[in-house]
Parts: C-alpha cells; sequence; structure tokens
C-alpha cells in the first residue's frame, strides 16, 4: 500500500486499525467495521445514483449493499495529490454466492427482483448513454461476416478457421434472425416505459457480486450501474448461472420462478430474455479474439472455447423452447 493511500483514508471520519491489498482495491478494518477503498474510474452521475440505491436498500429491513461512506466534506469521491480519484464503501465478511448450490442461486434470483423494485430513479436521468441493442447486434453481425470473410480468404487454414467456416452460415443465420425478432418485438416500447419510469440495472448481477455473509445475503459492486431494461440483469444472471450448469432446464425454471413471485415479468419482457439468450454471443466473442489476436499462433484454449460456443447452441434451442416457449423461427413468444 502506497503513501496515497493512507492520506486518503485519513480524509474520512474513521479510525483504520489494519488494511490489507486484495483484488483491485485495500480492505480496512475500522472501527465502523469492514470498508473497501478503490480507485473511482465513476463519472459523479453514476456516483450520485449509486448512493440513492444504497439509501434505497438501507431503508429496506432485510437488503443490504456496500454503501458508499462520504468523507469529512461530505463528498463521496475523494483525490490525492497525485490525482487519483477513490471512493470508500461498506463491505462485508462472508464469500461469494456458491453457483453449484442451487438454493443460493434462487435466493440470488429473488434478491434481484427485490432490488429491482427499489431502481427507479426518474429525476436521474443525465450522465448515462443508453443501450441500443438492435444496434450492438447488427455491429456484432457485420463483424462476422468480416472475420468470415478473412478467414475464407486465407490460403493456409488451421483448426479453429476450419471449424469457424464449417458452422458459420448456421450460426449467422441465429444472430441475424435475432436482430431481425429484436427490431420487430416490443424492444423499444419496452426501453420507452423504462426511460418514463427511471429504471436502472445492476449492470453485472452475478454469483460473484453477491456475497454470503453471516447476517444475511448482499448485493455489492454497483459500478456498472446504467439505465436499461431491468430483465436485461435477469437475462445475464441466468445466462452466467445456466453456462456452469449446462442449461439445466428444471434450474433454469426455478431460477425463473424466484424472480416472478416477487417481481412478474410481462411476455413481452420474457420475450426479450429470450431473445437475448438466443444471440449466439460465445460465437461472436471467439471471431472477435481472434481477429484481433495474433493469427499466426491460435491457442488450443480458443479452439475449445469455438467448439463450446457450437454445442451449446442447440442445448440453448431445446432450454428456451422449454422454459420460455420460444422458437427462433417464429414470431410471439
Amino acid at each position: 500500500m502506497g503513501d496515497y493511500d493512507l492520506e486518503v483514508l485519513e480524509q474520512y471520519p474513521i479510525q483504520v486499525d489494519n488494511v490489507r491489498k486484495v483484488r483491485g482495491a485495500i480492505l480496512c478494518e475500522t472501527d465502523r467495521g469492514l470498508m473497501l477503498l478503490k480507485q473511482a474510474a465513476l463519472s459523479k452521475p453514476r456516483i450520485l445514483v449509486m448512493n440513492e440505491i444504497h439509501k434505497a436498500m438501507k431503508n429496506q429491513e432485510h437488503l443490504k449493499c456496500d454503501e458508499l461512506i462520504p468523507n469529512k466534506e461530505g463528498e463521496f469521491l475523494t483525490v490525492s495529490e497525485d490525482g487519483v480519484s477513490y471512493y470508500l464503501k461498506a463491505w462485508y465478511q462472508g464469500r461469494e454466492c456458491d453457483v453449484r448450490k442451487h438454493s443460493e442461486i434462487l435466493e440470488s434470483a429473488k434478491l434481484l427482483a427485490k432490488v429491482h423494485r427499489l431502481m427507479e430513479f426518474p429525476r436521474c436521468r443525465e450522465g448515462f448513454r443508453e443501450p441500443d441493442l438492435v444496434d450492438e447486434y447488427r455491429r456484432h453481425n457485420r463483424e462476422l461476416k468480416k472475420v468470415w470473410n478473412f478467414i475464407r480468404k486465407k490460403t493456409i487454414k488451421g483448426e479453429f478457421e476450419s471449424r469457424f467456416l464449417e458452422y458459420f452460415e448456421a450460426m449467422y443465420c441465429v444472430a441475424a434472425r435475432v436482430e431481425q425478432r429484436l427490431e420487430d418485438s416490443a424492444y423499444r416500447q419496452l426501453m420507452e416505459q423504462s426511460r418514463e419510469k427511471g429504471s436502472f440495472v445492476h449492470g453485472e448481477y452475478n454469483y460473484h457480486n453477491i456475497l454470503i455473509a453471516p447476517d444475511g445475503m448482499t448485493v455489492v459492486n454497483f459500478e456498472h450501474v446504467g439505465r436499461d431494461i431491468q430483465p436485461s440483469d435477469l437475462y445475464y444472471f441466468l445466462r452466467k448461472v445456466m453456462e456452469k450448469h449446462q442449461w439445466n432446464e428444471k434450474l433454469g425454471a426455478e431460477i425463473l420462478r424466484a424472480y416472478c413471485a416477487v417481481n412478474p415479468l410481462r411476455e413481452e419482457e420474457k420475450e426479450y430474455i429470450a431473445l437475448r439468450l438466443s444471440y449466439p454471443e460465445k460465437f461472436w466473442k471467439c471471431a472477435n479474439t481472434y481477429y484481433n489476436s495474433n493469427k499466426a499462433w491460435i491457442s488450443s484454449k480458443s479452439v475449445e472455447k469455438l467448439r463450446l460456443s457450437i454445442e451449446q447452441n442447440e442445448v440453448k434451442k431445446a432450454f428456451l423452447e422449454q422454459i420460455f416457449s420460444f422458437h427462433l423461427d417464429k414470431s410471439g413468444v
């Protein structure tokens, strides 16, 4: 730990008893409990929304999160002498949610639903760029075509290139269909409704950001908070869990039920989640990584990731048909 870190801590109304470095931060034992000091790549609007979320959760008896701590001047960002900004937040002794334990996964889905019900701030409109998923998928699909054009012109093709060309047509067909279905869906309407309500999302809700503490489950790391359709958090959580559980249909249905028991989803929101799950995200990532890397040597790990992205596509298709009654080649859910 450097002198600048100590200097920053002195600007907070706390007594620091011990510090140690952890991944990307400094863990502090203080007279007010555990706290985490991090360098801030955060805008003021984001900090303000994080604080609003923390206040809303604090007002609920059974909800806890990593609350921001103001410095002696009442500010959430503290600048060191070398010009680096920091923020301090409450932390908890605990472990990450165990993705192997179904009970913890289902409690995490319920927790997300509870948090979503609190994350509406119509007055916080400035400083956030809203996503355009149709435009994003259109861009991804152009990139897939560019990689395909590049590879097919290569004289010598390795295992990665050969497998990519073999499955490109089928995977691109799915990608293009998702783009079109999304554009024809209620997506724009959902975005407008979200905008009117002032809905925010966690932005990275996964088992790494859920702590199992002695006094209950805690959601942390709201640094990726943004304005979006709230089911985007559920899509991301569901995808991360299902990838670990080989798209287990029973668990997937239970996750959806657990969330909907607290915060029911409309049919158009379910269609949105199904469309996002349908998109061959991993296949695109493999292609994008390949195109932007040293193509003279392709690691076996890259080949394996490509293979898995292709294999999971059929499993995912069956999952979506079973859980969402969703068929990509038909309109509606």
